[in-house]
């Protein structure tokens, strides 16, 4: 991104070359030449960055048909654009490849998904594929797999979990766990009566499983009980526990292929809510909405601008091409999972109703959850730290502009910019905790601080597991074929292959997650923009803590994930890309 094009606007003001001038607020001096531009500024801006409603109750966003409607200044660079296309192209290719070498193969057992597992893939992928069935695997994806959000710790027995006659054993495991403070759950209630998707005049199916795990000594996590809520029946809902005795003389295990059967029920639900709720609407919308609201009211002098102007490049552009692609009428949620034909959009309406402030900063989400100080937490652990960091580079550009808060107060382009977002991008979420006014330098900075996360870290550990996690498709279905089974007993092999994707869905799995997974051709890590926004050396200063900060973070990461098995490498610093751009 050069400095001209992307700081402050498609046309070549005098603006555009005051963006390398030193930043200041205004009202620093009304009657000077800065000023004027300042208001000319913004009112072209607020002309050509408009919002637009994609779905009622849903974030707005950037008024923009199809990308070619998009400001200059916010499409794709050209290798960007190439590369994104041509990729496109390579996976639709593999997919019909893979297609025609199964055409005449059978489709009847688990390991008839090693037809299509080879193309591109990582070496995590591979560990999934030799390792998806265990336990252990299983629970550590809810702390360090793809979706590491839903996961918390219990303060009480779900009042939902029904547990029947004949489980008391498991009642009183159950709360011993509870006890020790070593029980966990994943709820995915949201789910619950969402239509279910029709491919190709096929009904496909939706549950909204519980899942109650407990914490080992040893930091693993394993399942202990399944409850899939079955559509459309009544309770009891199927209730489903481990194969291995949880102890020694307890009821005897459930059939393995029923209880594998339950688990790929959780996966698929957790397929779900990771793209709509955790990726879609707390990435990408919420970056979105902070993008706008920058172009449409801090001017190219504004300190805040120049802040958050790396953090926002290609954003309105992959978000416009996710909006005619990927979840638009006929795009690959509706041809391939189970939530698509409209139901996707229900479950964003109803995430967004949950959408707090708090969610969105790590030190109160996790706290929340109860997942703060567990060493096997390694999502938890990380993205404290780059929480830490980011706050302390943000701290100390805003000190330099902001000496104290009645000048945090007294700046009304950085107050009309939070008021653009809480009340208008984000549709009135001040009753859901965020800010409609700074009041304070504190204030300020914890704000800036989710916004340069969330374009950032959050997104990276979100976007990058969908390479290793979702490549071996039964580990993440994107759909399910058949209902819940309502006897454990009836499960074989044929149910089993029955539910997971077929050939076609599993491939467009395949390929979509490559390519928004993988690593960009063009990708600028976190801090390490190459445009000077700040010209003061106080600046400077503040920046280069900054990438020295993550340095240090990124031998750390290293060392440790060297004696692990599993290394967590989705926050790595070099890891993070400096936007959401794909």
């Amino acid at each position: 991104m050069g400095t001209s094009r992307e700081s402050t606007g498609p046309h070549k003001t005098v603006a555009n070359r005051l963006n390398v001038s030193p930043a200041r607020l205004a009202g620093d001096n009304a009657l000077d030449i800065f000023q004027k531009h300042r208001e000319k500024e913004l009112k072209e801006r607020q002309q050509i960055y408009r919002w637009a409603t994609w779905k009622e109750g849903l974030p707005l966003t950037i008024a923009a048909g199809c990308k070619d409607d998009l400001p200059p200044n916010m499409r794709f660079h050209e290798e960007k654009r190439r590369d994104f296309e041509w990729t496109m192209k390579a996976g639709a290719l593999e997919m019909v490849l893979k297609r025609v070498y199964t055409f005449l193969s059978s489709w009847n057992r688990l390991e008839d998904f090693d037809q299509i597992f080879w193309g591109q893939k990582s070496t995590l992928a591979e560990k999934v594929h030799q390792y998806w069935q265990d336990d252990e695997f299983f629970g550590y994806q809810f702390l360090n797999g793809a979706n590491p959000m839903l996961l918390r710790r219990s303060t009480s027995l779900p009042s939902r979990l029904v547990l029947p006659k004949g489980m008391e054993e498991l009642q009183a495991q159950l709360e011993k766990e509870l006890q020790n403070g070593s029980l966990f759950e994943a709820d995915f209630i949201l789910l619950d009566g969402i239509p279910a998707n029709v491919i190709r005049g096929e009904k496909q199916y939706l549950a909204a499983p519980l899942i109650m795990l407990k914490m080992e000594p040893n930091g693993k996590l394993l399942p202990m009980v399944i409850q899939v809520r079955h559509p459309g029946h009544p309770p009891p809902n199927t209730v489903l526990c481990s194969p291995q005795p949880l102890l020694p003389g307890t009821q005897p295990p459930d059939p393995p292929l029923a209880w594998l059967l339950a688990k790929s029920w959780v996966r698929n639900s957790d397929f779900q809510l990771h793209q709509l709720q955790y990726h879609l609407l707390n990435t990408h919308l919420v970056a979105e909405v902070i993008a706008v609201a920058t172009m449409r009211c801090l001017p190219g002098l504004h300190p805040v601008f120049k802040l958050l102007i790396p953090h926002i490049r290609y954003t309105m552009e992959i978000n416009t091409r996710a909006r005619t692609q990927l979840i638009s009428e006929g795009g690959i949620f509706d041809k391939a999972v189970s939530t698509g034909g409209g139901g996707h959009v229900q479950l964003v309406r109803r995430a967004m109703a949950q959408l707090t402030y708090c969610s969105l900063c790590p030190p109160d989400d996790l706290a929340n959850r109860g997942l703060l100080r567990i060493p096997s937490a390694l999502y938890a652990h990380d993205a404290l730290r780059l929480w830490e960091i980011i706050a302390r580079y943000v701290e100390g550009i805003v000190h330099l502009f902001y000496h104290r808060d009645d000048i945090v107060r007294g700046d009304p382009e950085l107050q009309a910019w939070c008021r653009e977002i809480t009340e208008v991008g984000l549709c009135q979420a001040q009753d859901r905790g965020f800010p409609v006014s700074f009041q304070s330098q504190n204030q300020l900075c914890h704000f800036l601080t989710m916004c340069v996360f969330t374009c950032t870290a959050q997104h990276a550990a979100i976007n990058q597991g969908q390479l290793d996690w979702y490549a071996w498709v039964p580990n993440a279905p994107c759909t399910m074929r058949m209902p819940p089974p309502t006897t454990k007993e009836d499960v074989t092999m044929a149910t089993v292959m029955g539910s997971l994707p077929d050939v076609r869905q599993a491939c467009l799995q395949m390929t979509i997650t490559w390519h928004l997974g993988r690593r960009q051709p063009d990708m600028v890590p976190l801090g390490h923009h190459k445009e000077k926004y700040f010209s003061g050396p106080k600046a400077k200063a503040v920046l280069n803590q900054f990438q020295t900060d993550l340095e240090n973070l990124e031998r750390e990461i290293t060392a440790r994930n060297e004696q692990l098995d599993l290394p967590y490498e989705y926050l790595k610093p070099s890891h993070i890309e400096n936007s959401v751009t794909i």
